[in-house]
């Protein structure tokens, strides 16, 4: 089998759920371990935490420091930027000072727009101006709401070297968009939310992604990526179904199915379980 020479980093939406411990952390980990005990297995991750409060130097510090270089960030812009657009571009400033010194440490940066989000002209200018803000900078891009999913979109982001265009795996027949993967540009990023039919009666993240994809949908979604080889150099995947270790399994399964594809893979340790499944 001749090797690939595309770089697939395969990680998680987050770190500190406590659902990982006993699988991809020790029984006796500590929170404050796990994200050292996490770039043992993975080589990217997703910080969830810095949509929910504004993150600080300090704690930026902390993270890069038990990653001791081991690991790609994509940081996800606060709520602000997205739900409540009340962020202004002092905010962008903020947020990009507090992440310069780590830089080469940085995938690229995430921001998820709600399903209300539609492609309106007063959205359409906010995010135009948004983008001026992280000029310089890869700005990966989720939209929820279907009306973004056309053409007109995708060209702008096909002229917009800084713009990725987020591909998600959502739930289908639920009014979510369910868009073929596509790359945009060199650097790709995809999200896979799992497929809880109950997504919308679901009153936490946490629920909503208690899902664990089968091998039929991972091998398509294996297919797909190898499809697509020639559009991008470097692809960032994300599982969010940390609930109940589900991506752990599914991370597994599809970096098996990858490396059969040709695909350089790192396959994540056991904590010593007899057995996957």
């Amino acid at each position: 089998m001749i090797k690939l020479v595309k770089r697939i980093h395969i990680g998680t939406g987050g770190y500190g759920d406590n659902d990982l411990i006993g699988v991809l952390y020790p029984h006796n980990a500590r929170p404050n371990d796990f994200l050292h005990h996490y770039a043992n297995h993975y080589d990217c991750v997703e910080i969830n935490s810095s949509f929910h409060a504004p993150i600080g130097q300090k704690t930026v510090q902390g993270m890069f420091a038990k990653a001791d270089k081991r690991l790609k960030f994509s940081f996800k812009l606060h709520q602000d930027f997205s739900h409540a657009r009340t962020a202004t571009a002092q905010s962008a400033k903020n947020f990009l000072h507090i992440l310069t010194p780590f830089s080469k440490q940085l995938a690229p940066l995430l921001l998820q727009f709600p399903h209300s989000f539609e492609r309106t002209i007063t959205n359409r200018q906010y995010l135009g101006e948004l983008a001026t803000w992280f000029d310089g900078h890869l700005l990966a891009i989720e939209f929820r709401h279907p009306s973004w999913h056309v053409d007109p979109v995708f060209a702008h982001f096909a002229k917009s070297p800084n713009l990725i265009w987020v591909n998600a795996d959502y739930p289908k027949n639920i009014g979510l968009p369910n868009t073929p993967f596509w790359a945009n540009a060199r650097t790709a990023y995809y999200r896979l939310h799992g497929n809880n039919p109950r997504w919308w009666d679901e009153k936490t993240a946490k629920e909503r992604h208690d899902y664990r994809y089968s091998d039929d949908e991972l091998s398509k979604i294996a297919d797909e990526i190898f499809a697509n080889r020639q559009y991008f150099d470097e692809l960032f995947i994300y599982f969010q179904n940390t609930t109940n270790a589900h991506s752990f399994y599914n991370i597994v399964m599809l970096k098996e199915k990858l490396a059969r594809l040709g695909f350089e893979t790192k396959l994540p340790c056991l904590m010593g379980q007899g057995s996957l499944f």
